[in-house]
Protein backbone atom coordinates (compact mmCIF):
# COMPACT_ATOMS: atom_id res chain seq x y z
CA UNK A 1 0.00 0.00 0.00
CA UNK A 2 1.29 3.47 -0.88
CA UNK A 3 2.01 5.96 1.87
CA UNK A 4 2.53 3.41 4.64
CA UNK A 5 5.88 4.91 5.68
CA UNK A 6 6.42 8.50 6.80
CA UNK A 7 2.78 9.35 7.45
CA UNK A 8 3.40 12.80 8.97
CA UNK A 9 5.34 15.58 7.19
CA UNK A 10 8.95 16.05 8.29
CA UNK A 11 8.27 19.59 9.50
CA UNK A 12 5.51 18.37 11.81
CA UNK A 13 7.66 15.53 13.14
CA UNK A 14 10.52 17.91 13.92
CA UNK A 15 8.20 20.41 15.62
CA UNK A 16 6.50 17.85 17.85
CA UNK A 17 9.73 16.09 18.76
CA UNK A 18 11.32 19.41 19.77
CA UNK A 19 8.24 20.25 21.84
CA UNK A 20 8.39 16.87 23.61
CA UNK A 21 4.93 15.79 22.47
CA UNK A 22 6.34 12.92 20.45
CA UNK A 23 9.29 10.65 21.21
CA UNK A 24 11.21 8.16 19.08
CA UNK A 25 9.54 5.22 20.81
CA UNK A 26 7.61 2.60 18.87
CA UNK A 27 4.69 0.60 20.27
CA UNK A 28 6.55 -2.68 19.83
CA UNK A 29 9.51 -1.14 21.65
CA UNK A 30 7.25 -0.20 24.58
CA UNK A 31 6.10 -3.83 24.69
CA UNK A 32 9.64 -5.20 24.77
CA UNK A 33 10.50 -2.82 27.60
CA UNK A 34 7.58 -4.13 29.64
CA UNK A 35 8.71 -7.69 28.98
CA UNK A 36 12.15 -6.75 30.28
CA UNK A 37 10.87 -5.04 33.43
CA UNK A 38 7.70 -7.04 34.18
CA UNK A 39 8.92 -10.52 33.24
CA UNK A 40 6.86 -13.17 35.03
CA UNK A 41 4.20 -10.73 36.28
CA UNK A 42 0.62 -11.28 35.03
CA UNK A 43 0.04 -9.69 31.64
CA UNK A 44 -3.15 -10.83 29.94
CA UNK A 45 -6.23 -13.00 30.53
CA UNK A 46 -8.69 -14.54 28.07
CA UNK A 47 -12.48 -14.16 28.40
CA UNK A 48 -13.91 -16.86 30.64
CA UNK A 49 -16.58 -17.63 28.03
CA UNK A 50 -13.96 -18.56 25.45
CA UNK A 51 -15.24 -22.18 25.14
CA UNK A 52 -18.62 -20.99 23.82
CA UNK A 53 -16.94 -18.22 21.83
CA UNK A 54 -14.27 -20.09 19.86
CA UNK A 55 -14.27 -23.62 21.32
CA UNK A 56 -11.13 -23.78 23.46
CA UNK A 57 -9.98 -23.21 27.03
CA UNK A 58 -9.21 -19.69 28.34
CA UNK A 59 -5.59 -18.89 29.05
CA UNK A 60 -3.65 -16.39 31.12
CA UNK A 61 -0.08 -15.35 30.42
CA UNK A 62 2.82 -13.48 31.96
CA UNK A 63 4.74 -10.84 30.03
CA UNK A 64 7.54 -13.32 29.34
CA UNK A 65 5.13 -15.98 28.10
CA UNK A 66 3.35 -13.45 25.92
CA UNK A 67 6.64 -12.28 24.44
CA UNK A 68 7.75 -15.75 23.40
CA UNK A 69 4.44 -16.41 21.61
CA UNK A 70 4.52 -12.98 19.96
CA UNK A 71 8.01 -13.76 18.69
CA UNK A 72 6.85 -17.11 17.31
CA UNK A 73 3.92 -15.43 15.56
CA UNK A 74 6.20 -12.77 14.07
CA UNK A 75 8.54 -15.46 12.77
CA UNK A 76 5.59 -17.37 11.28
CA UNK A 77 4.47 -14.26 9.42
CA UNK A 78 7.99 -13.66 8.12
CA UNK A 79 8.18 -17.25 6.87
CA UNK A 80 5.18 -16.50 4.68
CA UNK A 81 6.68 -13.37 3.21
CA UNK A 82 4.77 -10.88 5.35
CA UNK A 83 6.90 -8.00 6.61
CA UNK A 84 7.37 -4.27 6.94
CA UNK A 85 4.68 -2.27 5.18
CA UNK A 86 2.38 -5.21 4.50
CA UNK A 87 -1.21 -4.88 5.72
CA UNK A 88 -2.75 -7.63 7.82
CA UNK A 89 -6.51 -7.69 8.13
CA UNK A 90 -7.54 -8.97 11.54
CA UNK A 91 -11.00 -10.24 12.46
CA UNK A 92 -10.63 -11.78 15.90
CA UNK A 93 -12.67 -11.58 19.11
CA UNK A 94 -11.09 -9.98 22.16
CA UNK A 95 -8.58 -12.48 23.48
CA UNK A 96 -4.90 -13.21 23.73
CA UNK A 97 -4.52 -14.03 20.01
CA UNK A 98 -5.85 -10.63 19.03
CA UNK A 99 -3.21 -8.87 21.12
CA UNK A 100 -0.52 -11.23 19.84
CA UNK A 101 -1.48 -10.40 16.25
CA UNK A 102 -1.07 -6.69 16.90
CA UNK A 103 2.27 -7.10 18.68
CA UNK A 104 3.69 -9.61 16.20
CA UNK A 105 2.73 -7.43 13.23
CA UNK A 106 4.19 -4.31 14.81
CA UNK A 107 7.37 -6.18 15.74
CA UNK A 108 8.11 -6.76 12.03
CA UNK A 109 6.71 -3.42 10.85
CA UNK A 110 3.46 -4.71 9.39
CA UNK A 111 0.21 -2.72 9.56
CA UNK A 112 -2.96 -4.09 11.17
CA UNK A 113 -6.41 -3.27 9.84
CA UNK A 114 -8.79 -4.55 12.54
CA UNK A 115 -12.30 -5.61 11.53
CA UNK A 116 -15.29 -6.08 13.82
CA UNK A 117 -16.48 -9.64 14.38
CA UNK A 118 -19.97 -8.55 13.33
CA UNK A 119 -18.75 -7.73 9.84
CA UNK A 120 -19.80 -10.12 7.10
CA UNK A 121 -18.93 -10.57 3.44
CA UNK A 122 -19.74 -7.04 2.28
CA UNK A 123 -17.73 -5.22 4.96
CA UNK A 124 -14.80 -7.66 4.94
CA UNK A 125 -14.39 -7.51 1.16
CA UNK A 126 -14.78 -3.72 1.00
CA UNK A 127 -12.34 -2.92 3.80
CA UNK A 128 -9.73 -5.60 3.06
CA UNK A 129 -9.68 -4.57 -0.59
CA UNK A 130 -9.37 -0.87 0.22
CA UNK A 131 -6.56 -1.53 2.68
CA UNK A 132 -4.75 -3.91 0.33
CA UNK A 133 -4.56 -6.68 2.89
CA UNK A 134 -1.92 -9.33 2.19
CA UNK A 135 -3.27 -11.65 4.87
CA UNK A 136 -6.46 -11.93 6.87
CA UNK A 137 -6.03 -13.35 10.36
CA UNK A 138 -9.24 -14.67 11.86
CA UNK A 139 -10.54 -17.78 13.66
CA UNK A 140 -12.23 -21.03 12.67
CA UNK A 141 -15.15 -20.62 15.05
CA UNK A 142 -17.08 -17.71 16.51
CA UNK A 143 -20.24 -19.01 18.11
CA UNK A 144 -22.16 -20.65 15.27
CA UNK A 145 -20.20 -18.80 12.59
CA UNK A 146 -17.10 -19.96 10.65
CA UNK A 147 -15.15 -16.73 9.95
CA UNK A 148 -12.14 -18.40 8.31
CA UNK A 149 -14.36 -20.29 5.89
CA UNK A 150 -16.30 -17.09 5.17
CA UNK A 151 -13.07 -15.24 4.40
CA UNK A 152 -11.76 -18.02 2.18
CA UNK A 153 -14.98 -17.95 0.17
CA UNK A 154 -14.43 -14.30 -0.81
CA UNK A 155 -10.64 -14.35 -1.22
CA UNK A 156 -10.85 -14.05 -5.01
CA UNK A 157 -12.69 -10.74 -4.61
CA UNK A 158 -9.72 -9.27 -2.74
CA UNK A 159 -6.85 -9.21 -5.28
CA UNK A 160 -4.14 -8.39 -2.71
CA UNK A 161 -5.11 -11.21 -0.32
CA UNK A 162 -2.70 -14.16 -0.39
CA UNK A 163 -3.36 -15.83 2.95
CA UNK A 164 -6.41 -16.59 5.09
CA UNK A 165 -5.13 -17.53 8.53
CA UNK A 166 -6.98 -19.15 11.42
CA UNK A 167 -5.15 -18.20 14.62
CA UNK A 168 -5.97 -20.24 17.70
CA UNK A 169 -5.85 -23.51 19.57
CA UNK A 170 -5.87 -26.53 17.19
CA UNK A 171 -8.96 -27.85 19.04
CA UNK A 172 -10.91 -24.91 17.59
CA UNK A 173 -10.60 -26.32 14.06
CA UNK A 174 -13.97 -27.83 13.03
CA UNK A 175 -13.96 -31.16 11.17
CA UNK A 176 -15.39 -29.53 8.07
CA UNK A 177 -12.82 -26.69 7.92
CA UNK A 178 -12.03 -26.00 4.25
CA UNK A 179 -8.66 -26.58 2.65
CA UNK A 180 -6.77 -23.39 1.91
CA UNK A 181 -6.95 -21.87 5.39
CA UNK A 182 -3.55 -21.66 7.08
CA UNK A 183 -3.55 -22.73 10.74
CA UNK A 184 -1.48 -20.71 13.19
CA UNK A 185 -1.35 -22.23 16.66
CA UNK A 186 -0.03 -20.24 19.63
CA UNK A 187 3.38 -21.62 20.56
CA UNK A 188 6.62 -20.67 22.27
CA UNK A 189 9.36 -19.31 20.03
CA UNK A 190 12.40 -21.39 19.27
CA UNK A 191 15.87 -19.93 19.25
CA UNK A 192 15.71 -20.01 15.46
CA UNK A 193 12.47 -17.99 15.57
CA UNK A 194 14.04 -15.36 17.78
CA UNK A 195 17.13 -15.09 15.61
CA UNK A 196 14.99 -14.73 12.49
CA UNK A 197 12.92 -11.92 14.02
CA UNK A 198 15.95 -10.12 15.49
CA UNK A 199 17.78 -10.28 12.16
CA UNK A 200 14.76 -8.96 10.29
CA UNK A 201 14.28 -6.09 12.72
CA UNK A 202 17.95 -5.15 12.44
CA UNK A 203 17.73 -5.11 8.64
CA UNK A 204 14.30 -3.41 8.55
CA UNK A 205 14.07 -1.14 11.62
CA UNK A 206 10.71 0.37 12.49
CA UNK A 207 10.22 4.10 12.27
CA UNK A 208 7.82 5.82 14.70
CA UNK A 209 6.33 7.63 11.71
CA UNK A 210 5.30 4.32 10.10
CA UNK A 211 1.62 3.41 9.89
CA UNK A 212 0.62 0.81 12.49
CA UNK A 213 -3.17 0.65 12.15
CA UNK A 214 -5.87 1.30 9.61
CA UNK A 215 -8.91 1.65 11.85
CA UNK A 216 -12.29 2.29 10.30
CA UNK A 217 -14.64 5.12 11.09
CA UNK A 218 -17.91 3.96 12.58
CA UNK A 219 -19.88 4.69 9.42
CA UNK A 220 -22.98 5.86 11.31
CA UNK A 221 -23.94 8.16 8.43
CA UNK A 222 -21.88 7.06 5.43
CA UNK A 223 -19.41 4.51 4.15
CA UNK A 224 -16.55 3.99 6.64
CA UNK A 225 -13.16 5.55 5.92
CA UNK A 226 -9.78 4.03 6.80
CA UNK A 227 -7.97 6.11 9.43
CA UNK A 228 -4.16 5.93 9.19
CA UNK A 229 -2.25 6.09 12.46
CA UNK A 230 1.45 5.97 13.31
CA UNK A 231 3.41 5.08 16.45
CA UNK A 232 3.92 8.81 17.04
CA UNK A 233 0.29 9.85 17.33
CA UNK A 234 -1.07 6.67 18.98
CA UNK A 235 1.49 6.82 21.80
CA UNK A 236 0.86 10.53 22.26
CA UNK A 237 -2.92 10.09 22.23
CA UNK A 238 -2.69 7.35 24.87
CA UNK A 239 -1.47 9.74 27.56
CA UNK A 240 -5.01 11.11 27.81
CA UNK A 241 -6.45 7.67 28.55
CA UNK A 242 -3.63 6.82 30.96
CA UNK A 243 -3.57 10.00 33.00
CA UNK A 244 -7.31 10.63 33.37
CA UNK A 245 -7.95 7.33 35.21
CA UNK A 246 -4.36 7.34 36.62
CA UNK A 247 -3.58 3.85 35.34
CA UNK A 248 -0.57 2.27 37.05
CA UNK A 249 1.32 -1.02 36.98
CA UNK A 250 -0.85 -2.35 39.81
CA UNK A 251 -4.12 -1.92 37.91
CA UNK A 252 -6.24 -4.67 36.40
CA UNK A 253 -7.99 -3.41 33.26
CA UNK A 254 -11.14 -5.04 31.91
CA UNK A 255 -11.65 -4.44 28.19
CA UNK A 256 -15.22 -4.91 26.98
CA UNK A 257 -14.92 -2.84 23.77
CA UNK A 258 -13.97 -4.50 20.48
CA UNK A 259 -10.24 -3.81 20.22
CA UNK A 260 -10.57 -2.28 16.78
CA UNK A 261 -10.76 1.48 17.30
CA UNK A 262 -10.17 4.36 19.70
CA UNK A 263 -11.92 2.86 22.75
CA UNK A 264 -10.28 -0.56 22.57
CA UNK A 265 -6.85 0.49 21.28
CA UNK A 266 -6.27 3.88 22.88
CA UNK A 267 -8.53 3.32 25.87
CA UNK A 268 -7.27 -0.13 26.90
CA UNK A 269 -4.48 -1.68 24.80
CA UNK A 270 -2.04 1.24 24.89
CA UNK A 271 -2.56 2.13 28.59
CA UNK A 272 -1.92 -1.55 29.39
CA UNK A 273 1.27 -1.58 27.32
CA UNK A 274 2.53 1.71 28.67
CA UNK A 275 1.99 0.86 32.34
CA UNK A 276 2.65 -2.89 32.39
CA UNK A 277 -0.64 -3.53 34.17
CA UNK A 278 -2.86 -6.61 33.67
CA UNK A 279 -5.37 -6.79 30.80
CA UNK A 280 -8.53 -8.89 31.10
CA UNK A 281 -10.34 -9.43 27.80
CA UNK A 282 -14.14 -9.62 27.52
CA UNK A 283 -16.17 -10.52 24.42
CA UNK A 284 -18.98 -10.24 23.49
CA UNK A 285 -20.83 -8.30 26.17
CA UNK A 286 -22.42 -10.72 28.61
CA UNK A 287 -23.53 -9.53 32.08
CA UNK A 288 -22.88 -12.83 33.87
CA UNK A 289 -19.40 -13.17 32.38
CA UNK A 290 -18.63 -9.50 33.01
CA UNK A 291 -19.48 -9.61 36.70
CA UNK A 292 -17.65 -12.88 37.16
CA UNK A 293 -14.53 -11.29 35.67
CA UNK A 294 -14.92 -8.14 37.77
CA UNK A 295 -14.89 -10.22 40.94
CA UNK A 296 -12.53 -13.07 40.05
CA UNK A 297 -9.86 -10.89 38.43
CA UNK A 298 -10.24 -8.04 40.95
CA UNK A 299 -10.67 -5.49 38.18
CA UNK A 300 -9.82 -1.91 39.20
CA UNK A 301 -10.70 0.02 36.04
CA UNK A 302 -12.81 -0.41 32.93
CA UNK A 303 -14.41 1.53 30.10
CA UNK A 304 -18.12 1.01 29.51
CA UNK A 305 -20.83 2.49 27.30
CA UNK A 306 -23.10 5.01 29.09
CA UNK A 307 -26.21 2.93 28.41
CA UNK A 308 -24.64 -0.07 30.14
CA UNK A 309 -23.62 1.92 33.22
CA UNK A 310 -27.12 3.39 33.45
CA UNK A 311 -28.77 -0.02 33.18
CA UNK A 312 -26.48 -1.57 35.78
CA UNK A 313 -27.09 1.26 38.19
CA UNK A 314 -30.82 0.59 37.94
CA UNK A 315 -30.56 -3.21 38.27
CA UNK A 316 -30.85 -3.61 42.04
CA UNK A 317 -31.12 -7.38 41.88
CA UNK A 318 -27.91 -7.76 39.88
CA UNK A 319 -25.92 -5.16 41.82
CA UNK A 320 -26.90 -6.84 45.06
CA UNK A 321 -25.07 -9.99 44.03
CA UNK A 322 -21.79 -8.41 42.93
CA UNK A 323 -18.75 -7.31 44.91
CA UNK A 324 -17.49 -4.06 43.37
CA UNK A 325 -15.02 -3.27 46.13
CA UNK A 326 -11.96 -3.52 43.84
CA UNK A 327 -13.42 -1.30 41.12
CA UNK A 328 -12.25 2.26 41.76
CA UNK A 329 -12.73 4.10 38.43
CA UNK A 330 -14.92 3.90 35.35
CA UNK A 331 -14.53 5.54 31.97
CA UNK A 332 -17.35 6.31 29.59
CA UNK A 333 -18.39 8.81 26.95
CA UNK A 334 -18.53 9.68 23.25
CA UNK A 335 -22.19 10.51 23.85
CA UNK A 336 -23.58 12.83 26.54
CA UNK A 337 -23.53 11.21 29.98
CA UNK A 338 -26.64 11.23 32.14
CA UNK A 339 -26.08 13.31 35.26
CA UNK A 340 -28.02 10.82 37.45
CA UNK A 341 -25.79 8.00 36.19
CA UNK A 342 -22.51 9.79 36.93
CA UNK A 343 -23.81 11.00 40.29
CA UNK A 344 -25.25 7.59 41.14
CA UNK A 345 -21.97 5.70 40.68
CA UNK A 346 -20.09 8.29 42.71
CA UNK A 347 -22.54 8.65 45.58
CA UNK A 348 -23.51 4.99 45.86
CA UNK A 349 -20.19 3.25 45.20
CA UNK A 350 -17.58 6.01 45.47
CA UNK A 351 -16.60 5.37 41.84
CA UNK A 352 -15.83 8.37 39.66
CA UNK A 353 -16.99 8.09 36.04
CA UNK A 354 -14.50 9.83 33.75
CA UNK A 355 -16.10 11.52 30.74
CA UNK A 356 -14.19 10.90 27.48
CA UNK A 357 -14.97 12.39 24.10
CA UNK A 358 -12.79 10.85 21.41
CA UNK A 359 -12.60 9.47 17.90
CA UNK A 360 -10.30 7.46 15.67
CA UNK A 361 -9.16 10.71 14.07
CA UNK A 362 -7.87 12.05 17.37
CA UNK A 363 -10.52 14.15 19.06
CA UNK A 364 -9.43 14.07 22.68
CA UNK A 365 -11.52 15.87 25.30
CA UNK A 366 -11.82 14.52 28.83
CA UNK A 367 -13.33 15.49 32.15
CA UNK A 368 -11.62 13.70 35.03
CA UNK A 369 -12.38 13.62 38.73
CA UNK A 370 -9.52 16.00 39.61
CA UNK A 371 -10.68 18.83 37.35
CA UNK A 372 -14.39 18.05 37.76
CA UNK A 373 -15.04 16.67 41.26
CA UNK A 374 -18.72 17.61 40.90
CA UNK A 375 -20.36 14.71 38.98
CA UNK A 376 -22.94 17.04 37.45
CA UNK A 377 -20.27 19.22 35.87
CA UNK A 378 -18.27 16.17 34.81
CA UNK A 379 -21.25 14.70 32.99
CA UNK A 380 -22.14 17.89 31.16
CA UNK A 381 -18.90 19.72 30.36
CA UNK A 382 -15.40 19.37 28.93
CA UNK A 383 -12.44 21.74 29.37
CA UNK A 384 -12.18 24.62 26.93
CA UNK A 385 -8.46 24.05 26.43
CA UNK A 386 -6.33 27.16 26.25
CA UNK A 387 -9.09 29.77 26.30
CA UNK A 388 -8.98 30.83 29.94
CA UNK A 389 -6.41 31.15 32.69
CA UNK A 390 -7.61 27.93 34.28
CA UNK A 391 -5.07 25.09 34.44
CA UNK A 392 -6.13 21.52 33.66
CA UNK A 393 -4.39 18.46 35.06
CA UNK A 394 -3.79 16.43 31.87
CA UNK A 395 -0.75 16.96 29.70
CA UNK A 396 -3.00 16.69 26.63
CA UNK A 397 -4.70 19.93 27.74
CA UNK A 398 -1.40 21.71 27.10
CA UNK A 399 -0.91 20.05 23.73
CA UNK A 400 -4.39 20.52 22.31
CA UNK A 401 -5.81 23.60 20.60
CA UNK A 402 -9.56 23.93 20.20
CA UNK A 403 -11.94 26.43 18.71
CA UNK A 404 -15.59 26.62 17.72
CA UNK A 405 -16.65 27.83 14.28
CA UNK A 406 -20.14 28.95 13.30
CA UNK A 407 -21.38 26.41 10.76
CA UNK A 408 -23.12 29.07 8.65
CA UNK A 409 -20.78 32.08 8.76
CA UNK A 410 -17.45 30.30 9.28
CA UNK A 411 -16.55 32.81 12.01
CA UNK A 412 -14.96 31.72 15.27
CA UNK A 413 -17.32 31.52 18.22
CA UNK A 414 -15.91 33.18 21.35
CA UNK A 415 -18.97 33.90 23.49
CA UNK A 416 -21.13 31.55 25.59
CA UNK A 417 -24.54 30.53 24.31
CA UNK A 418 -23.57 30.46 20.63
CA UNK A 419 -23.03 27.02 19.09
CA UNK A 420 -20.31 26.08 16.64
CA UNK A 421 -18.46 23.16 15.16
CA UNK A 422 -15.57 21.90 17.30
CA UNK A 423 -12.24 22.13 15.54
CA UNK A 424 -9.16 20.67 17.11
CA UNK A 425 -5.41 20.60 16.48
CA UNK A 426 -2.51 18.90 18.18
CA UNK A 427 -0.12 15.93 18.18
CA UNK A 428 -2.85 13.32 18.82
CA UNK A 429 -4.43 13.81 15.39
CA UNK A 430 -4.24 11.16 12.70
CA UNK A 431 -2.17 11.61 9.57
CA UNK A 432 -4.94 11.10 7.04
CA UNK A 433 -7.49 8.80 5.47
CA UNK A 434 -6.69 5.78 3.37
CA UNK A 435 -8.21 7.22 0.21
CA UNK A 436 -6.52 10.63 0.66
CA UNK A 437 -9.47 12.19 -1.21
CA UNK A 438 -11.37 12.83 2.01
CA UNK A 439 -8.44 14.63 3.63
CA UNK A 440 -8.95 18.16 2.23
CA UNK A 441 -12.45 18.20 3.67
CA UNK A 442 -11.26 16.93 7.06
CA UNK A 443 -9.02 19.90 7.98
CA UNK A 444 -9.45 23.66 7.68
CA UNK A 445 -6.90 26.08 6.28
CA UNK A 446 -5.16 26.37 9.68
CA UNK A 447 -4.74 22.61 10.11
CA UNK A 448 -7.61 22.12 12.56
CA UNK A 449 -9.63 18.92 12.26
CA UNK A 450 -13.25 19.69 11.37
CA UNK A 451 -14.92 17.27 13.75
CA UNK A 452 -18.54 17.68 12.73
CA UNK A 453 -19.44 17.96 16.43
CA UNK A 454 -21.47 20.91 17.73
CA UNK A 455 -20.50 22.49 21.06
CA UNK A 456 -21.10 25.74 22.86
CA UNK A 457 -18.96 27.66 25.33
CA UNK A 458 -20.18 27.48 28.93
CA UNK A 459 -19.13 28.39 32.48
CA UNK A 460 -18.81 31.71 34.25
CA UNK A 461 -15.49 32.41 32.57
CA UNK A 462 -15.98 30.42 29.39
CA UNK A 463 -13.84 27.61 30.77
CA UNK A 464 -16.12 24.78 29.64
CA UNK A 465 -17.35 23.26 26.41
CA UNK A 466 -20.86 21.82 26.33
CA UNK A 467 -21.64 19.16 23.73
CA UNK A 468 -24.82 19.68 21.73
CA UNK A 469 -24.82 17.28 18.79
CA UNK A 470 -23.37 16.26 15.44
CA UNK A 471 -23.87 18.68 12.57
CA UNK A 472 -25.56 15.92 10.57
CA UNK A 473 -27.99 15.15 13.40
CA UNK A 474 -29.30 18.68 13.94
CA UNK A 475 -33.07 18.95 13.50
CA UNK A 476 -34.34 22.11 11.87
CA UNK A 477 -38.02 22.65 12.73
CA UNK A 478 -39.60 25.77 11.35
CA UNK A 479 -36.22 27.47 11.14
CA UNK A 480 -35.29 26.57 14.73
CA UNK A 481 -32.26 24.35 15.36
CA UNK A 482 -32.80 21.45 17.77
CA UNK A 483 -29.84 19.45 19.11
CA UNK A 484 -31.03 15.84 19.55
CA UNK A 485 -28.32 15.03 22.08
CA UNK A 486 -29.54 17.77 24.41
CA UNK A 487 -33.10 16.48 24.20
CA UNK A 488 -31.96 12.86 24.56
CA UNK A 489 -30.19 13.73 27.79
CA UNK A 490 -33.41 15.18 29.22
CA UNK A 491 -35.56 12.26 28.05
CA UNK A 492 -33.17 9.71 29.57
CA UNK A 493 -34.00 11.10 32.99
CA UNK A 494 -37.55 9.74 32.63
CA UNK A 495 -37.89 6.75 34.98
CA UNK A 496 -39.47 4.54 32.30
CA UNK A 497 -36.84 5.09 29.60
CA UNK A 498 -33.71 2.96 29.25
CA UNK A 499 -32.48 4.22 25.85
CA UNK A 500 -33.50 6.99 23.48
CA UNK A 501 -32.76 8.37 20.04
CA UNK A 502 -34.19 11.68 18.89
CA UNK A 503 -34.45 12.20 15.15
CA UNK A 504 -36.16 14.54 12.71
CA UNK A 505 -39.14 13.31 10.70
CA UNK A 506 -39.46 15.05 7.31
CA UNK A 507 -42.41 17.44 7.18
CA UNK A 508 -43.60 19.59 4.27
CA UNK A 509 -44.72 22.47 6.48
CA UNK A 510 -42.12 22.61 9.25
CA UNK A 511 -39.18 21.02 7.45
CA UNK A 512 -38.76 18.48 10.25
CA UNK A 513 -40.65 17.40 13.35
CA UNK A 514 -39.18 15.85 16.46
CA UNK A 515 -39.52 12.08 16.91
CA UNK A 516 -38.44 10.16 20.00
CA UNK A 517 -37.48 6.49 19.56
CA UNK A 518 -37.21 4.80 22.97
CA UNK A 519 -36.51 1.51 24.73
CA UNK A 520 -38.42 1.16 28.00
CA UNK A 521 -37.35 -0.44 31.22
CA UNK A 522 -39.04 -3.83 31.74
CA UNK A 523 -42.54 -3.59 33.17
CA UNK A 524 -43.07 0.08 32.29
CA UNK A 525 -45.35 1.88 29.84
CA UNK A 526 -45.31 5.31 28.28
CA UNK A 527 -47.47 7.38 25.93
CA UNK A 528 -46.53 10.41 23.86
CA UNK A 529 -48.80 12.65 25.95
CA UNK A 530 -47.15 11.44 29.15
CA UNK A 531 -43.67 12.08 27.75
CA UNK A 532 -44.57 15.56 26.51
CA UNK A 533 -46.17 16.46 29.85
CA UNK A 534 -43.07 15.25 31.68
CA UNK A 535 -40.81 17.32 29.42
CA UNK A 536 -42.99 20.42 29.83
CA UNK A 537 -42.24 20.20 33.55
CA UNK A 538 -38.57 20.54 32.58
CA UNK A 539 -39.49 23.96 31.16
CA UNK A 540 -37.96 23.44 27.74
CA UNK A 541 -38.92 25.35 24.62
CA UNK A 542 -42.14 24.02 23.13
CA UNK A 543 -40.65 23.63 19.63
CA UNK A 544 -38.35 20.91 21.05
CA UNK A 545 -41.19 18.69 22.28
CA UNK A 546 -41.52 15.31 20.51
CA UNK A 547 -44.41 14.91 18.10
CA UNK A 548 -43.95 11.18 17.62
CA UNK A 549 -43.10 8.41 20.08
CA UNK A 550 -41.87 5.05 18.82
CA UNK A 551 -41.32 2.32 21.43
CA UNK A 552 -38.93 -0.44 20.35
CA UNK A 553 -37.30 -3.47 21.98
CA UNK A 554 -33.82 -2.24 21.01
CA UNK A 555 -32.04 0.52 19.10
CA UNK A 556 -29.81 -0.31 16.12
CA UNK A 557 -26.10 0.01 16.84
CA UNK A 558 -22.91 -0.62 14.90
CA UNK A 559 -20.23 -3.11 16.05
CA UNK A 560 -18.65 -0.60 18.44
CA UNK A 561 -21.94 0.38 20.05
CA UNK A 562 -22.65 3.67 18.28
CA UNK A 563 -26.25 4.39 17.49
CA UNK A 564 -27.23 4.04 13.83
CA UNK A 565 -29.73 6.86 13.44
CA UNK A 566 -29.87 6.40 9.69
CA UNK A 567 -31.78 3.15 10.28
CA UNK A 568 -34.40 5.03 12.30
CA UNK A 569 -35.06 7.89 9.92
CA UNK A 570 -38.07 8.07 7.65
CA UNK A 571 -36.89 8.66 4.05
CA UNK A 572 -37.87 12.01 2.58
CA UNK A 573 -41.28 11.61 1.00
CA UNK A 574 -41.85 8.41 2.99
Amino acid sequence: MDGIHGLHPTTKVRRYLEAGYWTNETIDGVFREQVRTRGDSPAIVDPTNRPSLVGSTPRRMSWTELDTEVTRTAAWLLERGIGRGDVIGMQLPNGIELVQTYLAAWTIGAVVSPLAMQYREHEVVTMADKAGCTALVTCHRFGDRRPAAEALAVRERIPSLHHVVAFGDPTERPPDAPEGVLDLAPAAATEEDRQRVDAYRAAHPNDPNDCVTIAWTSGTESEPKGVLRAHYDWLCFAWATIEAPKVTTDDVLLNMFPMINMAGICGMLLPWLRTGSTLVQHHPFDPATLFDQLVQERVTYTLAPPTLLWRLLNDEELLGTVDLSNLTRLGSGSVPLQVPMVRGWQERFGIGVINFFGSNEGIGLLSNTDDFPDPQLRAQYFPNYGHTDREWSSRSSKWTRVRLVDVETGKEVTEPGHSGELRIAGPMLFAGYLDHESLPDAFDEDGFLKTGEIFEIAGENGEFLHYLDRTKDLIIRGGMNIAPAELESLILDHPSIAEVAVIGDPDETMGERVASIVVLHPGTQLSLDELVAWLRNKHIASFKLPERLDIRPALPRNPVGKLLKRELRIPTGG
